[in-house]
């Protein structure tokens, strides 16, 4: 308890010490942009007639002229009137440079005119001049700021994280002769496949549940946010019993949504991935791209990981040897290298401030290299913080050329290794999913989905009867992982449907030292740190278009793409796998009966028997991607 003691009094006085300096911090970046910035607000009419709110902060400096960072933005442009905002740019260190700051409220939102459509597809047939999305909002935001704010050099960039990322990529089809440098951050990209909404055709309950009750409910006219009036409410201190208690999809619709939140009831309408899903995809028209791209991601992102990859992936695909198309992932949360130091998350220290290096070292550059023609463009194609060896690396490619695809099988006794077990008679592990009892996603009670579940301990999951684990013996020297991860599962169900989630687990010595300063004492030794994790609603495992039932007790292969990785397991560590069939209250309850799962009952639900496969011709196994040394 002596020893005990004085760490606890050294970690509350860095972090109020830290607190402080935040807020000072804070304070002097809102007085710089008073001091050194002027606001002006504008009605930006499109080619249809439709006006679009701009408010747009010049340099007061005029000795020079400047270009512009816009960012567009469904969530608000505020504030407004006179008031200023306390940032500019994502993060101070462009302001102090010197931009033209242009926010964009999107059509249909806040004060812009217009309906609001979520994710508005790009139209690629237009069929008159008059016709819009979201790329033709942009090119006539942008054409008419060239020629109307005063002191500008003709050169414009666009950047974004999360949504404002979407209407970065969105940007890019047709893009204005003046854009010139685009970074879409953490992008919206696909809300069927992999981002937000659902992951693989599996629903991410919680996070639409709450984000529709506040976004998802429309404004009826140009409106401020002090002005609009949100009727849901909803008040819950443990979500794993809000979301289990309030039982099948339908419940929610008639206990707290209704017809209040269109899109909403538009996802209960469309089970499948059909065209409604597959028009908000903006991949496929990133073709021609001129501007130069920065597409950032985090490792460690709980709402778009898979967007940022995705984006990076199809211009590089779909623009051979056109584009200046870059990435950067590093070890963060959703919008973690803006919103922090990036020096840790969760319980795990990276050991360096990754986020101010990222927006000192590649973010500022960019901008200013593309914008300003100032500086040298000396960034690689790929810039990734390896986790585990936490360090920076720069590739030509990503994944990086040298590696090689080698596949761990998992064992009979939890066994997993490089090799498949010996002998021809089939074998499994067997667990009970019960829609009752789902697994949690994370240890403890949370009113909110945190963000470093991503990351957390999985010792929890590893006590569970419904998780089944499989590991390494201890490595004898590191592995680097750097690249794509792949499920292939051989499972019989008991039923004709259900959902799978795999976990990339870096298992820890048993004789790993605690944290020096350890004020949530914890325990570091045989820690379990999650290092990918992903999900896939077996009824998808042929086609997302045409959803098949499972024949219960037929071997059936379940083969699925995690989310790329960049860590290392260090020697002495081990790798884990772990097979659940419930993430809860993550995602929704699969009834594991083959039914319209958003207009199930509460009766259809049951449990499932499932057997995983891991001998004889029926090898379950992940394929990963190993970086060559």
């Amino acid at each position: 308890m002596k020893k005990l003691l004085p760490a606890l009094l050294l970690a509350f006085i860095a972090l109020n010490s830290c607190a402080q300096s935040a807020t000072q911090q804070a304070a002097d970046d809102a007085a710089y942009i008073k001091t050194n910035y002027t606001k002006m607000e504008k009605q930006v009419t499109m080619r249809d007639g439709k006006k679009l709110f701009c408010s747009i902060y010049t340099p007061k400096d005029q000795s020079q002229k400047y270009p512009f960072i816009m960012t567009r933005t469904p969530y608000n442009a505020a504030p407004y009137g006179t008031d200023f905002r306390a940032t500019l740019g994502q993060n101070m260190l462009l302001a102090r440079e010197g931009f033209i700051f242009v926010y964009a409220d999107v059509r249909g939102r806040w004060m812009s005119e217009g309906d609001y459509v979520n994710v508005r597809p790009f139209n690629p047939k237009k069929k008159s001049k008059n016709d819009t999305d979201e790329s033709t909002d942009t090119y006539d935001t942008i054409d008419w700021l060239i020629k109307n704010v005063p002191n500008n050099n003709g050169k414009v960039g666009i950047e974004g994280i999360s949504y404002p990322g979407f209407y970065s990529a969105a940007a890019l089809p047709n893009a204005h002769p003046a854009l010139k440098a685009v970074s879409p951050q953490a992008p919206v990209t696909d809300w069927f496949i992999g981002d937000d909404f659902h992951h693989n055709g599996a629903f991410f309950l919680m996070d639409a549940f709450s984000f529709l009750t506040g976004f998802g409910v429309p404004r009826p006219k140009p409106i401020t946010p002090a002005e609009f009036k949100n009727g849901i409410k909803y008040t819950q201190k443990d979500n794993y019993k809000f979301y289990l208690e309030m039982g099948a999809l339908p419940n929610f619709t008639s206990k707290y949504l209704g017809d209040s939140v269109t899109f909403w009831n538009d996802m209960m309408s469309h089970p499948n991935y059909d065209e409604f899903w597959k028009g908000m995809n903006i991949r496929p028209h990133l073709t021609n791209v001129k501007p130069a791209v920065l597409t950032v991601g985090g490792f460690f992102d709980a709402e778009d990981a898979f967007g940022a990859q995705a984006v990076y992936k199809a211009i590089e695909k779909q623009n051979p040897q056109s584009v200046k198309n870059m990435l950067v992932l590093g070890p963060w949360y959703h919008g973690g290298w803006e919103r922090a130091e990036g020096d840790f998350l969760g319980d795990i220290n990276f050991g360096t401030k990754t986020s101010v290096w990222f927006r000192e070292n590649v973010e500022l550059p960019f901008f200013n290299y593309y914008l300003k023609g100032k500086g040298s463009m000396d960034l690689p194609e790929a810039t990734v913080f390896i986790t585990g060896e936490n360090k920076w690396h720069k590739f030509d490619t990503w994944p990086p050329k040298n590696t090689s695809e080698k596949t761990l099988y998992l064992q009979p006794g939890g066994k997993l290794g490089f090799e498949a077990a010996k002998g021809g008679a089939s074998a499994f592990d067997e667990y009970v999913s019960d829609p009752a009892a789902p697994v949690p996603y994370q240890e403890g009670v949370q009113q909110n989905r945190t963000r470093e579940y991503m990351i957390d301990d999985q010792r929890f999951a590893s006590r569970r009867p419904d998780v089944k684990s499989y590991q390494t013996d201890t490595l004898t020297q590191d592995i680097t992982l750097a690249g794509p991860v792949i499920a292939d599962l051989f499972t019989s169900i008991s039923t004709t449907d259900a959902d799978f989630v795999v976990k990339l687990i870096d298992v820890y010595p048993e004789d790993e030292p605690n944290p020096a300063v350890n004020p949530k004492n914890i325990t570091m030794a045989g820690y379990q740190m999650l290092v990918r994790g992903e999900l896939f609603r077996g009824r998808y495992r042929n086609s997302f278009e045409k959803p098949e039932a499972f024949e219960p007790g037929k071997v059936t292969k379940v083969k699925y793409d995690l989310p790329d990785v960049g860590h290392t397991f260090k020697k002495g560590h081990r790798i884990m796998v772990q097979v659940q069939s419930s993430w809860f209250p993550l995602i929704d309850r699969n009834p594991q009966k083959f039914v319209d799962i958003y207009h199930a009952k509460d009766s259809d639900f049951q449990k499932s028997t499932i057997r995983i496969h891991h001998q004889g011709a029926a090898v379950s196994n992940i394929k990963i991607t190993v970086l060559d040394n």
